[in-house]
């Protein structure tokens, strides 16, 4: 028996998961500063009890008092066990794909400002990715016909995803005044809610956020997803391709 014995989290390898918060069962992590580890009662800790070490994705728990020679599954390895609140269990890569999404970058507000929003917080982060080891690759596809967004499982305009995974998981919507005037229907798109309020320009601090989680947090990819194109999709689709049609190429359309 040791005579000492609670975990240690080493901060520059835990991703803030809260696998380990979530795991045990006696006290040991604040649950008030969950996703984040924080060992606030070490007294709980059940001697020669390695849970929370064996759960952690990154190898980040180690323990005071260890004798037994146990070494972390997954301090070393690209698969992991997760209970992430994003999902499934996946490898930690290196890679970093990140895709936008979009429906109109000539005329719509909220798909040209997401955008430049977009690429400002990707100067920053890129660079310090890369300097991680990380592979940084960054996409641009506009959802030009219904056969596109299909393709992709496009829900809402505009969308942003991390390794193919939407990094805003609930899709909150109203009436886009500029896509609705290029289709000629009425066209919901993509409202980014943050810290109690609405945008339809996401704000710079709740993109980088979400963006990292969504590299150092595993995520499902979005090819799992039942899909179906929304209704205003297919309004918008076809409202797009009948004034392309018109003889006046839309202007009376």
């Amino acid at each position: 028996m040791a005579k000492v014995w609670y975990p240690v989290i080493d901060y520059s390898v835990c991703v803030d998961c809260g696998t380990c918060v979530e795991h045990c069962g006696h006290g040991v992590y604040d649950k008030s500063k969950a996703p984040s580890s924080v060992v606030v009662y070490p007294d709980g800790c059940v001697d020669r009890c390695h849970g929370c070490g064996n759960k952690c994705p990154t190898g980040a728990i180690s323990y005071v008092g260890d004798d037994t020679g146990w070494v972390s599954p997954n301090g070393k390895q690209k698969n992991a066990e997760s209970s992430c609140s994003h999902g499934d269990v996946e490898s930690l890569k290196k890679e970093v794909s990140v895709e936008y999404l979009y429906l109109d970058l000539e005329t719509c507000d909220r798909c040209i400002g997401t955008d430049k929003v977009l690429e400002e917080v990707l100067l920053v982060l890129a660079p310090a990715l890369q300097l991680a080891g990380y592979k940084v690759e960054f996409n641009k596809i506009e959802m030009e016909t219904a056969d596109i967004a299909k393709k992709y499982k496009f829900l809402s305009s505009p969308t942003i995803r991390v390794n193919r995974c939407d990094i805003f998981e609930n899709v909150k919507e109203n009436n886009c005044g500029c896509c609705s005037e290029i289709s000629g229907s009425d066209v919901d798109c993509r409202v980014f809610e943050y810290e109690g309020a609405a945008y339809e320009v996401p704000p710079k601090e709740m993109l980088a956020e979400a963006i990292l989680k969504a590299v150092f947090c595993i995520s499902r990819s979005d090819d799992t997803i039942d899909y179906k194109l929304q209704d205003n999709l297919t309004a918008f689709f076809a409202g797009k391709n009948n004034k392309l049609a018109c003889s006046c190429s839309g202007n009376c359309c």
